[in-house]
């Protein structure tokens, strides 16, 4: 017996296609075959398993199940939930490894995987690695055991342990994503008045797409704080691993944004800590971390790539412009989009500020949004090479943390390839309108010198 995935499935980060396309229920079996294996040849015996809400995840769980028995080992069922949940599940019931059956931020007819073994991030090499055992069949026998252990109330009161927020009064979106139920559990128990959208779950999203990074998909939780008037609103991505945020305004407040606020008060209680950004974070983070006394550190985009650079270098806090936010002072180092919702009412809480002053506080840059355009897979990485060979030969002042991020006295840009698809990502900072054009143009430039045009959008 052996199993061949798509290879479009095997991404950097987790294992993800598109239900009765790419990704079928085959496949979960394989995976449980297969990563079974690899927790029994860790000298594990239990996973944890997860699941969101979609519309295929309670099939693809039962054939994930019975791959992982099948291997010889035992599964501790925690049912529909955020992805942080399982990962909440990982560090504290005593398994081995975890699974979560999720589609993420994606479309309705997306599925996946994400992994985490004996409390680490389980990505890249892992990820192909898996791959080739399923093709060769490479599977230990044995006969697990099964058993449900619901975590909803131990995670809910973990999330409010040590919580010290004032009384706001905060709307929340929960996209009709697999966190809804926990925010309304948490909300009946939190101070102050909180008003929430789209909190049953619903695999379909029939009111709007649960990525909280793309701003269209704010509208209603904007409309919620204007007619309520109310302090910030909070919106989570559909496994609700990621946060978005609205001021009082109407005002998105970005990623970095996020974690230059959520900063402040981790560095107050670890003067000199390393705080990690991704190489699309504003240089007005790393500026504000440096001034608050911290150690800005840019690395790599991906939740993956991040957990295993904070563990490296002991860093408290780490965040995305994606809005995965990662606390490790007070919490588990993994991504949490409820937990980083209610570190930001805390934050804002100590500050003594509004969210809407602390953001109009922060340096006015003019950023572009996130650009993506579709590349075919096998040029994306060369042309990153192509442009950098250039870049350099030019004696250009350029970062290689992750692809080409290059600083002008205009402010800088960056080219980087994706990991998880056929697409070029860039984006530009500058001081104004006339700098940002002038950074785009030299995208441009270095684009044309590789026969690449920045055409139309490519989806997220």
């Amino acid at each position: 017996m052996s199993h061949r995935f798509d290879p479009t499935c095997l991404r950097e980060y987790d294992i993800r296609g598109v239900v009765g396309k790419t990704l079928a229920e085959a496949d979960a079996e394989a995976v449980g075959r297969t990563f079974g294996t690899i927790v029994r040849r860790a000298g594990g015996t239990a996973v944890a398993v997860g699941r969101d809400g979609r519309t295929h995840s309670p099939a693809m769980e039962e054939r994930l199940v019975s791959g992982l028995v099948a291997s010889g080992v035992d599964v501790v069922r925690i049912g529909l939930g955020p992805t942080a949940m399982l990962y909440f599940a990982e560090a504290e019931l005593g398994v081995d490894a975890g699974i979560m059956i999720t589609g993420s931020h994606n479309p309705a007819d997306y599925n996946g995987f994400k992994m985490v073994l004996q409390h680490r991030a389980f990505f890249g090499a892992d990820i192909q690695e898996l791959g080739r055992m399923s093709a060769a069949g490479e599977w230990e026998q044995g006969e697990g055991s099964v058993s449900d252990r619901p975590v909803m109330d131990l995670y809910v009161d973990r999330l409010l342990k040590d919580y010290d927020g004032k009384p706001f009064r905060i709307g929340w979106d929960a996209g009709n994503g697999a966190g809804g139920p926990v925010v309304e559990a948490l909300v009946k128990r939190l101070p102050g008045e909180h008003f929430t959208l789209y909190t049953d779950v619903d695999g379909r999203f029939p009111n709007h797409h649960p990525d909280p990074t793309v701003e269209a998909n704010l509208a209603d939780l904007k409309r919620l704080v204007a007619e309520k008037g109310l302090d910030f609103g909070i919106a989570l991505d559909g496994d609700a691993d990621r946060i978005g945020a609205v001021d009082g305004e109407g005002n998105v407040v970005w990623g970095d944004q996020l974690l230059s606020i959520l900063a402040e008060p981790v560095l107050e209680d670890l003067p000199g800590s390393t705080i990690i950004a991704d190489v699309k974070a504003s240089q007005a983070l790393f500026d504000r971390i440096a001034e608050l006394g911290g150690k800005p550190v840019m690395w790599k985009t991906g939740h993956s790539l991040i957990k295993t650079k904070m563990k490296e270098t002991g860093a408290p806090l780490a965040g995305e412009m994606s809005g995965h936010i990662f606390f490790a002072q007070g919490w588990y180092g993994f991504d949490d989009g409820i937990y980083a919702g209610l570190r930001l009412i805390r934050a804002v809480s100590r500050l003594g500020r509004s969210l809407t002053e602390l953001r109009a506080a922060m340096p006015d840059m003019v950023n572009t949004p996130e650009m993506r355009f579709q590349v075919d897979d096998s040029r994306k990485f060369a042309v990153v090479d192509e442009v950098l060979a250039r870049l350099e030969a030019e004696g250009a002042t350029v970062d290689r943390t992750d692809g080409a991020r290059v600083n002008t006295d205009d402010g800088w840009w960056l080219l980087r390839a994706s990991n998880t698809q056929d697409v070029l990502v860039a984006r530009a900072e500058g001081k104004d309108e006339a700098a940002v054009e002038r950074l785009l143009g030299q995208i441009d430039a270095q684009l044309g010198l590789s026969g690449i045009e920045r055409g139309p959008q490519a989806a997220h």
